[in-house]
Parts: structure tokens; C-alpha cells; sequence
């Protein structure tokens, strides 16, 4: 039987490893917790209840960096950014750009599909109050590194500060990058950075503290995504080029 693209990549491997990880005590005692009491609009619910996979094209152009699961969101689901507002206003921004088959995200198999995108998280467990500890971060940062070289995407885009420092001191820690000062946190922002790593931009995370508040707009979110659209089919556009050169 043929393999599927999961498995020629390895990201199916990988994520039978994150599925099963266990190693942050107050972690696991959290999510578990959460599934086990459950939220009362989701009493019927058979929560996950366990660290999330990443979720996409393991092809993919695009790699977003979200910072955790939802407690009732993707802790509820077992899908990033699925089950919650957070979701709710990410996938459908992903849909109008065209890196989403559908505006919705319910559940695992509700047909959602993501092209030439994959999302990942800096921690795969719902940490309490959305604050994950650094011991917690560190100890998940060796998932995000490996997701990400197997991806191999051409532009990450990371959903807020935290996001964004977890990458940024994965390539400091590799001696990529010299100091993080030379990357503030901006909305909108775009770096290139060294060698041929991939260009890295920047969006507030779609929170509903960010949304319900105006700090994140629909339009905000789009404008960063058609950016990454553009720069992506440009770089498709000059590798054909070469090729055919």
C-alpha cells in the first residue's frame, strides 16, 4: 500500500511520539483534569485530553507557530486551533487566503484540510491559565525543532511574542542568530533571516483578548497572510525560473 505524505516525511512518526509524551507533570495532570470535568457546553464530549500533534500539509510552504492548546479548545479536540474562538478567527482568515479548504474547524475528520500550510505550537499540552513554565517550553522545544526541519517550510509565521521567542532561541541556541534584539515583536513584521532559513513573520496571536478588543482584526490577519501568500508564490515563480533556465 502506498504511504501516505505523513509517513514520507516522518511527521507521522513524530507525532505518535507527541501523542504519548508525558513529560511535564503538572501538565498532564492538567489536561487530564480538564478532560475528566469537562466544560459544561461540551459535556458530551469525549475530550483528547493528551499533547496535540501539528495539523496540515507536511509539504507545506507556510509553518505557523501558535503558542498552546486551548484547554477546551484543542485539549477538547486533539486538532490545533480547533474547538474555540481562537480557531474560529485563524481558519477562517486561512480559508480566504487559500490555505484552507474550509472557513471552519469542529473536530478531527470534519473534512478540513490545510494546503501548503502546517501548524505546530511551542507546547502541545494546555497549560493552566495560558502560561506555560520555561521547563515546560524547554522540554517540548525538541518536538517544534524536528516538526519543523521535516516540514522544511520556506516562511514561519508566529502567533505572538512567546511564539516567536521560542523559535528565535532555537536558532540562538544553534548559533544561527547572534541576539534577539534584532527581531522585535511588531505586528506585521517581516525578517529574513540568515542563510537559507526561512522568512519569519510576525502576527499578534488571535486570542480573543486580541480579538474581542480590536488589537487583532480580521483584516489585520489577512493583510499578513496575503503578504506570506505573495511571497510564497514569488519564490515558487523564480525556483520554476531557475529550473527551467
Amino acid at each position: 500500500m502506498p504511504k501516505s505524505p505523513l509517513e514520507i516525511t516522518g511527521v507521522e512518526e513524530l507525532n505518535d511520539e507527541i501523542v504519548v509524551c508525558r513529560k511535564c507533570p503538572r501538565l498532564v495532570a492538567y489536561r487530564e483534569s480538564v478532560a475528566l470535568e469537562r466544560k459544561r457546553a461540551f459535556r458530551e464530549w469525549d475530550y483528547w485530553g493528551k499533547p496535540v500533534p501539528g495539523f496540515g500539509d507536511p509539504r507545506a510552504g507556510l509553518y505557523i507557530l501558535g503558542l498552546a492548546p486551548a484547554a477546551h479548545g484543542a485539549n477538547r479536540t486533539g486538532r490545533m486551533f480547533t474547538g474555540d474562538r481562537s480557531g474560529d478567527f485563524l481558519y477562517r482568515a486561512l480559508h480566504r487566503v487559500g490555505f484552507a479548504n474550509n472557513p471552519t474547524s469542529v473536530r478531527r475528520g470534519d473534512g478540513l484540510e490545510l494546503q501548503d500550510a502546517y501548524i505546530g505550537a511551542a507546547i502541545r499540552c494546555a497549560p493552566p491559565a495560558n502560561k506555560p513554565l520555561p521547563s515546560e517550553l524547554a522540554n517540548c522545544k525538541p518536538f517544534f525543532e524536528r516538526e519543523i526541519a521535516l516540514v522544511k517550510p520556506r516562511a514561519i509565521l508566529a502567533l505572538g511574542a512567546i511564539a516567536m521567542k521560542a523559535y528565535l532561541g532555537m536558532l540562538k541556541a544553534g548559533g544561527a542568530i547572534a541576539r534577539f534584539a534584532e527581531f522585535p515583536f511588531r505586528h506585521g513584521a517581516a525578517y529574513e533571516l540568515p542563510g537559507a532559513l526561512p522568512r519569519l513573520f510576525l502576527s499578534y496571536h488571535p486570542s480573543q483578548q486580541n480579538t474581542f478588543t480590536g488589537k487583532l482584526t480580521p483584516g489585520m490577519l489577512l493583510n499578513v497572510l496575503r503578504t506570506i501568500r505573495k511571497y510564497l508564490d514569488q519564490l515558487a515563480t523564480t525556483t520554476l525560473a531557475s529550473r527551467n533556465s
